[in-house]
Order: C-alpha cells, then structure tokens, then sequence
C-alpha cells in the first residue's frame, strides 16, 4: 500500500493519497486546489489516480476535486447524500472500494455514512487487504479530529438545527467509529486552528482507542448532554464559508496557475477608486504597523493569511496585493485556495513605494496594556492551549515602542475596573477565549464577524482593540480603519501581555 498524508499548515488541513502498488491504482482524499504535488507523487509512485473522494462539502477551503477530474479523468466521488451542480459517483453506506485486481485482493477502502458534520459527510475504513481484522486507519473528515469533534451549526448544514445535526453526529460517532479497534489509526481532515472544531489537537493522526479515552467530546455521557457540549463555545465562523461551500457543491472554475501582473501606485489607486478593489497589505505585521497605504487591509503571510483574508474581504471582491518581493505568487495561491480569484496584480516593494509618497502613508497607532489604566484581571486560561482554535495561532509580536500615539499616555491616576465610558474596548477573539478571560469592559466582537458587525460600534468614538497577541486586533484595526472609524488603536501583546504574573 502506498499511503501518503499532505497537511497544510496555513489551513490546517490535510489530504490522503492510498494506492495500490500491485495494481497502481489510487483514489486522493479531500485535496486542495493547487495539485501538482500530488501529480507529481503519484508519477513518482506509478500510480494513476482514479477516484476524488471528498469526506463532505467543505466549507474552510474550495477542493480540487474539479482541477483533479480535468488533470486525470478521475471521477469524483461523495456521499450519497450529497447534491453538487457536476456529475458525481455516490459512494453507499458500507460500499467497499478495491484498489486491487479484484474485490478478494489488494487495498480496500469501506465508505462509513457519518451525518453530523454535515448531512453527507461519510468516512473511509482502509485495509491493506481485505480481511484484515484490523484497519491500517480510518480517515475521518471532519467528523472525528484529534482531541475534538466536528462542529454541527456550519452553513453547510442549512436547514437543519445545530441540535439536529449534534444528534446525528453522536450516532455517527458511537455507531460507527467506535465500534472500530483501538488500534485502528484515525486521520482527520483538520488539526490546530481549523475553524471547523473547538480545540483541535496539533497532532495530525491519533488511534481510535485514544480517542475513546482523552477525547473530551467521546467520555460517556447522556445524549443530550453530548448535544449541549459540541453546540456551545464553537469558534466564530470566517465569512467567507457559505462562499466556499456554495462553489464546492455547485462547482467553480479552476485554477489559473502564475503570478499576478505588477502595477504602479497609480493603476493600484484607481483599482480602489474606480473598481472598489481593496488593498490588501501581506507583509509582517512589523512592517504594516510602521507605514502603510492609508484605508488598506492587512493579513500577513506568516500567520492565517487566507482564512483571516476571508474574514475581512468580502467573497468576489477584487483585490490589489501589497507584497514584499518575491511573495506576491504565494499571496494569489494562498488566497486562492480559498476561492478568492479576483486578484487584479500586486504593488512591487510597497516600503519603497512608501517611502516616496510619505502623504499616502499611515501609522498605526498601538498602546501598551498599562496606558489603559485598568486593574489586571484574574486570568482563567489567558492564552488558551498554544496551536488550540481556543487560543488561535498567532506569531509573536514585536514591541516597536516607536509607534505609540501621543494621545495614549500612562497617567499616575490609580488602576480602575473599567475603560473611561466614552472608549470602546473590543475583544476579537474568539467565544470561549472571551469566556474563559477578557479585559474589564470589554465587548467580544470576534475577527470573524467583525465586517457584518460594525453598525454595533460607534465611529464617533475611540475604539481599543486586543486578541491574544497582537495580530488579530492589527487585522481588525485595519478594517476599521478603512471603514471610516477615525480613533482606532490596538493593544499590543493582546491578552497574553496582561501581568503574567495573575495567571
């Protein structure tokens, strides 16, 4: 058996490639878009692929079950629940899959029906051959992760309440993968960060019998207890997943391959102004937060880049890059794995570029936790488990104490438990890392749904914004900005540079 597990670490998510070396026939689980990887693996190994399976309609990333159909002929396959707008092959409730000569020999795949997820998620039992007692491993999708389970109130599941889908999720589980060996090894669809769990594991393989013991979402208990469990506290859901599940299940066009076309300050100005393009800067946050083009977004390469890009750019707006050199082509694939197309070019050297129209440039304005003048709160879990959704995945950030505001200064007035009431201090963090510890006063208005959110906020008044570290508040601080809000800073360091010491 040839196995071979790809996981990308900017989406958190992983894709399977099972062949059978006697017979050089494969199927490729769950890919991503951008496939030549797999092409090239499967060359390498002699095999052909002739099957696309896709565990559910994802909704974090666009699939490349269509790039692949066109690069191989192969067919793609879902469960036999699921309604797509292309020709599909629906795979039954215990259907058996032979990669050998024969059904009696060779690698076999078994399809499990698992709804919870969603309505047609399904999962594959494989064995190297077909008798053996016990599975090589099970690739779960995103019904069963490592230290988690798939969250039931995605909009991929429309039409059914999250309670619905959380029972038919617990039956999934308890009907058909625990009933699998222990030693049957589990590998999921997502590990740390997915929006599409609470608190995924960094592992990316486990065994079942793991499962059954650490997994908080597997210990016995009542059903209903279950339900109340996996439909509260889940992460905020990006705005751009209704977008990319409709193009999963109706079909999209395939990746353009190469890299965006340079343009002036000029041609990117008038892509705003006469295109309503945005202007989306992907440098470190370092180099956003000390000058950047006035009203332009920001989402750095070296973090979530295209999950965060989808949470404040709206699906099917064109977008202008502004990339260091040499990163523009992986800014365009990036943010085409999630269905974000409309890339009009990228501005070369944006620090130059700046450093020429000092007029068209912006700071931005940053304080330290102390200048708000608050008491440290009892920290209950402050930064969540490193890698966790809890907690997301944030670089650390760098104190450039250069780029304070004057008009944000430490006072010898003594700590209060509150902001003065004209300030208003958003939390964009996620639910249960609000939940498990915020900032006196502070409102949770997560990353995610800030951009359908903003009639909440007054833009007449200052706004302070904080995460867990720093990067997230920038992203926000940056779409308010370009929203109109004129008094906007961030706290820098975010929740885990509040007195470490009251942990």
């Amino acid at each position: 058996m040839h196995f071979a597990q790809y996981y990308l670490d900017c989406l958190s998510q992983a894709s399977y490639l099972i062949g059978d070396k006697t017979t050089g026939r494969a199927v490729l689980v769950d890919p991503r878009r951008d496939i030549d990887d797999y092409l090239h693996d499967a060359e390498a190994a002699g095999l052909r692929i002739e099957l696309v399976i896709e565990t559910h309609v994802h909704a974090d990333f666009l699939s490349g079950h269509l790039e692949l159909a066109r690069a191989t002929g192969a067919t793609i396959a879902f469960g036999e629940a699921a309604e797509t707008g292309f020709p599909i092959r629906r795979l039954r409730d215990g259907e058996r899959l032979s990669l050998g000569a024969d059904d009696d020999q060779g690698v076999t795949l078994t399809v499990l029906a698992t709804p919870g997820h969603t309505l047609e998620s399904i999962c594959l039992v494989l064995r190297e051959h077909p008798d053996d007692d016990v599975p090589f491993g099970v690739l779960t999708g995103d019904t069963l992760f490592v230290g988690d389970v798939g969250r039931p109130d995605l909009l991929s599941a429309a039409g059914h309440t999250p309670q619905d889908m959380a029972a038919r999720l617990h039956r999934s589980l308890h009907t058909k993968l625990l009933t699998l060996p222990d030693a049957t090894r589990v590998f999921p669809a997502h590990g740390a960060g997915s929006a599409c769990g609470r608190s995924l594991s960094s592992e990316t393989s486990s065994t079942i019998g793991d499962q059954r013991r650490f997994n908080y979402a597997l210990q016995p208990m009542p059903v209903d207890d279950f339900i109340r469990l996996v439909t509260a506290g889940q992460p905020a859901t990006p705005g751009y997943f209704a977008h990319d599940a409709a193009l999963n299940r109706d079909g999209h066009p395939l990746l353009e391959p190469g890299p965006p076309p340079a343009l002036t300050l000029d041609e990117a100005l008038a892509a705003r102004d006469q295109q309503g393009a945005v202007l989306l800067d992907c440098r470190p946050l370092a180099a956003y937060t000390r000058a950047h083009l006035t009203g332009s977004l920001h989402t750095s390469l070296d973090t979530r880049f295209a999950e965060y890009a989808g949470s404040v750019v709206t699906p099917g707006t064109p977008i202008v890059l502004l990339t260091d050199p040499g990163t523009e082509q992986e800014a365009r694939l990036r943010l085409a794995r999630i269905g974000y197309d409309h890339v009009l070019g990228h501005l070369p050297d944006p620090a130059a570029v700046l450093d020429r129209s000092p007029a068209l440039s912006s700071r931005s304005r940053r304080i330290r936790y102390e200048e708000l003048g608050l008491r440290e709160p009892q920290l209950a879990g402050a930064a969540g488990t490193d890698g966790a959704r809890t907690g997301g995945t944030e670089p650390a950030d760098p104190i450039p104490t250069d780029s304070l505001p004057t008009d944000f200064l430490p006072t010898d007035s003594p700590p209060t438990d509150s902001v003065p009431a004209d300030i208003q201090l958003i939390d964009v963090r996620n639910p249960a890392e609000y939940e498990a510890g915020a900032l006196p006063g502070a409102r949770n208005l997560p990353l995610a749904g800030l951009s359908h959110r903003l009639a909440e906020l007054d833009p007449s008044r200052p706004v302070v914004l904080y995460c867990r570290s720093g990067n997230r508040s920038v992203i926000a601080a940056a779409l308010l900005e370009a929203r109109g809000f004129a008094d906007v800073c961030d706290v820098i360091g975010g929740y885990d540079a509040v007195g470490t010491g009251a942990q």
